[in-house]
C-alpha cells in the first residue's frame, strides 16, 4: 500500500510490529537513512530474496528507497510472497521530512 509520508510516519510510530526497510544500495544507505532501518539492497536480487524470506510475515514492513520506485516494486514482490502489512513511502527519502541519520 502506498502511503504519503505523513500517514507512513504516523502509522509507523503507532505500529508495535513495525520494521523499516531501506531497499537502496549500501552506498546510498551509508550516505543517509531513516533511523532504525534495515538495509536490503533491491538491486542485489539474490541477496534481496534471501533476506526477505527470513522476515516474519506477521510484522508490518515500512519500505522506502530514493524516490519510491524500488520500494514499490519491493512491496509487490513481498505481497506475492505472502506479506500482508507492507507500506511504501511515496516519494522516498528524497521527499522525507522526518529524521535522517548520516
Amino acid at each position: 500500500m502506498d502511503l504519503d509520508q505523513i500517514i507512513w510516519k504516523n502509522q509507523l510510530e503507532s505500529d508495535r510490529s513495525a520494521v523499516i526497510i531501506d531497499v537502496r544500495t549500501p552506498e546510498e544507505y551509508n550516505l543517509s537513512h531513516i533511523p532504525n532501518s534495515k538495509n536490503i539492497d533491491f538491486y542485489n536480487p539474490q541477496n534481496f530474496m534471501q533476506e526477505i524470506e527470513k522476515l516474519d510475515k506477521e510484522h508490518s514492513y515500512y519500505i522506502y528507497c530514493r524516490t519510491g520506485a524500488r520500494s514499490a516494486n519491493s512491496c509487490i514482490l513481498m505481497s506475492e510472497l505472502g506479506f500482508n502489512n507492507i507500506y511504501n513511502l511515496i516519494g522516498g527519502i528524497v521527499e522525507w521530512k522526518g529524521e535522517i541519520k548520516n
